[in-house]
């Protein structure tokens, strides 16, 4: 959702459940070289609430970051928590420019969840519709005002200026896939709170979703079972996770029902796909966040799903100094949002 075009300089914000995180990018094209990174661990009390004096909290700690960080533009592009939008393929009746985007316009009250005129939407033309040649394929997103206005206003509140708001799960995808792949990947992100996840082929995302099971309720199952408090599972599930030989296998067992209760979510949306792209493979899962540093989780959907399995690298269209690159890769599973908004084309 871009609202201003022509802008060559600016810098990707994650705001992310637990931490800020900015990445500014210099160049242009395929790849970019990075000019900055930088991230504040923040209380996901703050990030998640509506409330006045959070979001004034919210506010200053993105104030004290960019400072911080010693960007070199006010210009920022920013992210949208995949809980906060809807987002959807459609196929739409082939029709000229202008008159798509009216066709569009009337449809969406259909399409989206929030009344059209309480919601911000963007769409991107994909290509022709896989299970109807008279139609062509649309990705539709949109978020409710009151979110995309609150959020401006916390931004521009500390003299940034917004050029562009996306959608986590879109940035996911730009930074982690390779656009000529001739098959398709699945992106696997689980954060604190929820899980993103999203389909991509032929450059463009076509399943996004949502799932509501993260680190937390991973690890509030290892905690109810093992019976110890939080901290000490998170130390735990962190350590050993699906590991059978590690502790006698009781984390594992501790937390299985509800990685196997996340594993039936990613089987439906594969069937979903592959009902819908029937000529399509999809080969691999690549996983980031909580996905990849999760102990044996990807060899659990390696062996659950016959695909190929792979570590995300946030990096990976990224030029940087060869001197950096454990420093890099070492947090790659953290910024893939970030970085994938600084690589928006504007």
């Amino acid at each position: 959702m871009s609202l201003l075009s022509g802008v060559s300089a600016f810098f990707g914000l994650d705001i992310g459940s637990s931490a800020l995180r900015v990445v500014e990018l210099h160049g242009n094209g395929a790849s970019k070289t990075l000019f900055k990174y930088a991230y504040m661990p923040i209380d996901n009390k703050i990030t998640l609430s509506d409330s006045m004096n959070d979001q004034r909290r919210l506010s200053q700690a993105l104030s004290q970051l960019v400072s911080q960080a010693h960007l070199s533009t006010r210009n920022v592009a920013v992210g949208i928590p995949s809980g906060r939008v809807f987002t959807t393929v459609a196929d739409i009746d082939r029709l000229p420019p202008h008159e798509l985007e009216k066709s569009i316009r009337y449809q969406a009250d259909a399409l989206i969840p929030t009344p059209f005129n309480e919601s911000k939407i963007d769409w991107a033309l994909i290509g022709d519709s896989p299970v109807d040649k008279t139609k062509v394929e649309v990705l539709l997103t949109s978020v409710p005002n009151e979110f995309i206005e609150r959020r401006l206003d916390m931004v521009e509140s500390v003299g940034l200026n917004v050029i562009a708001f996306e959608p986590d799960n879109l940035a996911l995808a730009r930074a982690l896939t390779p656009p000529e792949a001739t098959f398709a990947h699945m992106i696997l992100d689980i954060g604190q709170k929820s899980t993103d996840l999203v389909i991509v082929y032929g450059g463009a995302p076509r399943l996004t979703r949502s799932i509501p099971t993260g680190l937390e309720t991973i690890i509030r199952s290892a905690a109810q079972n093992l019976n110890v408090d939080e901290k000490q599972a998170a130390q735990f599930v962190l350590k050993f996770g699906l590991s059978k030989d590690k502790l006698e296998g009781q984390v594992y067992e501790a937390i299985l029902n509800t990685v196997e209760l996340l594993a039936t979510e990613v089987d439906k949306s594969i069937k979903f796909f592959q009902t819908r792209y029937t000529t399509v493979k999809l080969e691999r899962i690549i996983v980031t966040g909580g996905s990849s540093v999760l102990p044996e989780f990807p060899l659990f959907l390696a062996n659950k799903f016959t695909l190929n399995v792979e570590i995300g690298n946030a990096w990976r269209n990224v030029q940087y100094d060869a001197s950096r690159q454990n420093e890099l890769l070492t947090i790659s599973n953290q910024f893939s949002v970030a970085v994938g908004l600084a690589e928006r084309n504007e």
